[in-house]
Formats: C-alpha cells, sequence, structure tokens
C-alpha cells in the first residue's frame, strides 16, 4: 500500500486536503473500486489521519480499493458547504480516475460518527439542487454505489427521551453543542430535518451498511434503529449490525485498544463487492497476473488469507481461503489458467483465462 498525504481536492483558498491510499500489486490498466472516508468529531473537530480512518483506508487498499480520507468545512456555521466539501472528495476520485486507476463506476462512501451521518447525506442527496457543491468539478457526478455508515446521527431533531432501546446516551448533548453548526438555536429547527438523512431515504437510494453499539453514549443507539426501521419501510436496501457492549467510535476491527465481538472488515468487505458492480473489475483478469495480482482483482487481500499449493501432473492447484472466502487458483500446462471463486452462500464463480 502506498499513501499520498495532503492532496489539494477543493478551490486552491481552502486549507482542507485528503490523503490517497493506493494498493499494491495491481496489474497494468486495472481499475480499482474507490471509497471516501469522512472522518467523525461531532461536525466542529477532528482530522482526515484519525486511526480510525487510517485502519479502514488500509482495510480498503489492502483489498484493492482506492481509498481517500478527507478534511471538510469545521465549526460554527459549516453546514451545508461540509456536505458539498464531502460531495467534491467523490467528484475528485471520479475526476481523476485515470491518475489513481479508479473504476469511475464503482465508488463508495461511508463514515464514523458525524461522518457517517455525513456519508449518509452524500448519497442520499445526489442530484438535489439545495446539496449541490460549487463548479470545482463542473458536469462530474457525486452519487454513489454504496454507504457504509458508522454509528451516524440520522434524524437530527430526535427526542432522546423516547428511546426504548439501548443504554441512556448523549445525543441531547450532542445536539446541543452542535446547534451552531446548523445555524439552528432548538432541536427542532427546520435545518435540523432539512440536515438530517432520514428525510431523504426512499426507494433508489443506494444501499447501506450500518455498524452500531448498543452501549454508545454519544450517539443514540436508536438513531440506527430509527434510520433501519425507515429504510424498511421506505425500501431501501440496507444491513444493519448491532455490537452488544460496544460503545461509541470504532472502526473495522477495535474500539479503543480492545478487539470487537466481530471482526467487521469480511462483512464490510462482502457487502461493497456485493452493491459495487464487480463485471467490470472481473472483465479485467487476465492469464498474465500473478495470484497476488487476481486476488486484488476479486477485493481480497492476500496477506489475509490461507494458502494451500497443490502439484499436480500438468500444473498446480492453490487454494486461497478465511473465514468467508475460498478461490482455488489453477495454473495448468493443458488448461491454462482458471480461477473458481466459492462463497459461504454456496455461489460459484468460474474464470477461464486461457494461457498467458
Amino acid at each position: 500500500m502506498r499513501v499520498i498525504t495532503n492532496v489539494t481536492y477543493l478551490a486552491p483558498d481552502r486549507a482542507e486536503k485528503l490523503d490517497v491510499y493506493l494498493p499494491e500489486g495491481r496489474a497494468a490498466g486495472m481499475l480499482s473500486p474507490g471509497y471516501v472516508w469522512i472522518h467523525g468529531g461531532g461536525w466542529t473537530g477532528g482530522e482526515k489521519g484519525e486511526v480510525r480512518g487510517k485502519e479502514v483506508c488500509t482495510t480498503l487498499a489492502h483489498a484493492g480499493y482506492v481509498a481517500v480520507s478527507v478534511d471538510y468545512r469545521l465549526g460554527d456555521g459549516s453546514w451545508p458547504q461540509s456536505l458539498l466539501d464531502c460531495k467534491n472528495a467523490v467528484r475528485f476520485l471520479r475526476a481523476h480516475a485515470k491518475e489513481y486507476g479508479v473504476d469511475p463506476d464503482r465508488i463508495a462512501v461511508g463514515g464514523g460518527s458525524a461522518g457517517g451521518h455525513l456519508a449518509l447525506m452524500v448519497g442520499f442527496t445526489a442530484g438535489k439542487k439545495e446539496f449541490e457543491p460549487d463548479e470545482t468539478y463542473a458536469g462530474v457526478s457525486d452519487a454513489v454505489g454504496a454507504i457504509i455508515n458508522c454509528y451516524g446521527p440520522a434524524d437530527l431533531p430526535m427526542d432522546p427521551a423516547a428511546k426504548v432501546t439501548g443504554a441512556p446516551t448523549g445525543m441531547r448533548k450532542l445536539m446541543g453543542e452542535s446547534l451552531a453548526v446548523f445555524g439552528a438555536k432548538t432541536l427542532d429547527a427546520v435545518v435540523l430535518r432539512a440536515a438530517s438523512p432520514t428525510t431523504y431515504a426512499v426507494t433508489g437510494m443506494p444501499p447501506v451498511l450500518t455498524f452500531h453499539g448498543r452501549a454508545d453514549t454519544t450517539v443514540d443507539y436508536d438513531q440506527s434503529v430509527t434510520l433501519n426501521r425507515v429504510l424498511q419501510e421506505r425500501g431501501v436496501e440496507h444491513e444493519f449490525v448491532s455490537l452488544d457492549g460496544v460503545g461509541h467510535s470504532f472502526d473495522f476491527e477495535k474500539s479503543g485498544q480492545q478487539a470487537l465481538p466481530r471482526d467487521l472488515r469480511p462483512v464490510a468487505l462482502a457487502f461493497l463487492e456485493k452493491h459495487l458492480d464487480p463485471r467490470s473489475v472481473h472483465a479485467q483478469l487476465t492469464a498474465s497476473m500473478s495470484d497476488e495480482q487476481l486476488l486484488r482483482a476479486l477485493l481480497l487481500d492476500p496477506a489475509a488469507l490461507r494458502s494451500e499449493k497443490t502439484q499436480g501432473k500438468d500444473g498446480t492447484t492453490t487454494n486461497y481461503s478465511d473465514a468467508t472466502n475460498k478461490v482455488l487458483i489453477t495454473r495448468s500446462l493443458v488448461s491454462g489458467v482458471v480461477v473458481m471463486r466459492t462463497k459461504p452462500v454456496g455461489r460459484e464463480q468460474t474464470w477461464e483465462l486461457g494461457r498467458p
């Protein structure tokens, strides 16, 4: 993996930058899916180099994604510029697709806490004129194909007193400290409804994967319960993973220094692969690729897979596997290179690539 830091993506007079995480071992000309990570911090703090963002972007880069972690407008009065900045990060990735080897049709967005809120808003408001960025990337779309929401506020005016599940939390405190971000004076201000992802969740929106800890004392667990219910009612494809005993601010592996009760990396990667059309990547598989390049093209991290090689009469077969995937790569003098992938649900895919 290679990281390019402090890349300019906004107008020249803006100080905010982004970091680009590039996968290694890609075959020449191969295009990777893209991912935009948005940090948290209550819309008033945080930065792109946060530990959580580094872990997420590193996980994705090792699996073959081009990931970017972005800084955006923070503080009082930063709404809706914060959202427009994040949309411009998506446009940046699409506008620079050739430079970074990104498939412009396969871009997702995600974020943690306030970043989760912004990621949902990016995904749910594509094409809405009231949330249209400036002309920095005129004519470039900010639409995404999937959203990963890590414990983000989804219904900002929600009254915490009405919560019926999870531990008592500090959502009222969070919003009370953040009203000036949105130019609001009360929790029932119209702007908070206009800034709520639940307002825009309708059929046809990108699919959503939500992670939330039941012991969250910063963002109500019920925020994600409400989002899940709204997505269900309005026909938006979604997955909801709740974690018992886990509080606020975790990445795909850990909460602070403690391992999560469930490794979320395979969950996130499976979700992205499912919803970011894999055909354009699979079409790039060639017999001249190394095993490592083939695995990365399938959005798998070679270093995370167990391998076992079998020598046959006409060639070799290597079995690569983890808890959720099994890939057999056969290199035969007779049939050439054959890749077969089996998933836990029993779906099997085979690519006969011929000889190098």
